[in-house]
């Protein structure tokens, strides 16, 4: 007897009627919100933020040390490579706690649900830039590759703290595949941006694109001149028709395409290039360090709200406030 037989017009009726039903997409908002509780992700980065996944400083830069001075990286460098700071004198871990902690409490008072990732072991000195091992779209989470391996074992940390939430995984980089959050950015719901570069490489872009074009989101591929390493330090979007950037650090081509998609380019005051690391939490607001004053400044005269913080002694560990935030849930439709 074939096994075709088996199955007679009561079992063809279950089959049918149980499925398949493929519309709506996995991303449809409904879908979403009755199948994993919420519409995870984000679809641009200046609305409402809702949720966002932070890592308290790790404890481990207490062993940057005075004595490991290198004139040619004009920073202290750990010969083991688990560190380095760009000044001359170790952190004030004080300092630095207190100003991680401005940074929670920046984001509570404006309403955003504070998920603090687990701490990591006393090598993981970069662990407070939790941006880096993974970024968020509509519907979810991708899981990056960090390029240093300093930074190896984030991802899998980062990945059991945000699947515990609820949120759904969409992909991992594998392979030889380098992807960092702080080079990736949503220009607006079917436009991505990535900025390929010592730290972020073709391979993962490759790997990226596939996993964005069921999403129907498009990826605009930047490749960032010299050492420079995420996009996230030379361009913020500002709202729907304004960026500010670091235009001497981009590609012409890039600044082009978003001329012609209708943006106004405006830029840091020129002591203040780092400004573009900064944070928006809703329409028109946004969180800053306070060592940029004139571009903060800036930005107020043109109707934007800035709040500042201190948070020198974390960037001189090498990142600034928006590499030390990811967003899990931004309002989108």
């Amino acid at each position: 007897m074939a096994i075709g037989e088996f199955y007679g017009p009561a079992e063809n009726y279950f089959h049918k009627l149980l499925g398949p039903e493929a519309e709506p997409g996995f991303s449809d908002p409904e879908e979403l919100e009755r199948n994993w509780g919420r519409r995870w992700g984000r679809a641009d980065e200046t609305s409402t933020l809702r949720m966002a996944i932070v890592r308290r400083p790790n404890p481990g830069m207490a062993d940057i040390r005075a004595d490991a001075w290198s004139e040619e990286a004009q920073a202290l460098v750990d010969p083991d490579r688990n560190w380095y700071y760009k000044r001359a004198t170790p952190p004030d871990m004080d300092k630095v706690m207190d100003q991680h902690k401005q940074l929670v409490d920046a984001l509570e008072a404006e309403g955003v649900e504070v998920i603090v990732a687990p701490e990591l072991p006393r090598t993981f000195t970069k662990s407070v830039y939790a941006r880096d091992p993974l970024l968020t779209v509509p519907g979810g989470a991708i899981i990056g590759r960090l390029a240093p391996r300093m930074r190896r074992g984030e991802e899998a940390s980062i990945t059991q703290a945000v699947a515990a939430l609820g949120m759904p995984i969409l992909g991992t980089i594998t392979g030889t595949g380098l992807v960092e959050g702080g080079s990736f950015a949503m220009l607006r719901k079917d436009i991505a941006l990535y900025g390929t570069s010592i730290r972020c490489n073709e391979e993962g872009a490759r790997q990226l694109e596939t996993m964005l074009e069921p999403l129907n989101i498009e990826l605009i591929k930047i490749p960032l001149p010299g050492y420079t390493i995420h996009i996230d330090g030379q361009f913020m979007i500002l709202d729907d028709k304004t960026v500010m950037a670091n235009v001497h650090r981009l590609p012409y081509q890039f600044l082009a395409t978003l001329e012609e998609l209708g943006f106004e380019i405006i830029h840091p005051h020129v002591d203040e290039q780092n400004a573009c690391n900064s944070l928006m939490v809703r329409p028109g607001r946004m969180i800053m360090a306070s060592i940029f004053p004139n571009t903060a400044e800036m930005l107020r005269k043109r109707g934007f709200e800035v709040v500042v913080i201190d948070y020198d002694e974390i960037i001189n560990n090498g990142g600034n406030i928006h590499c030390s935030v990811t967003e899990l849930v931004r309002d989108w439709e």
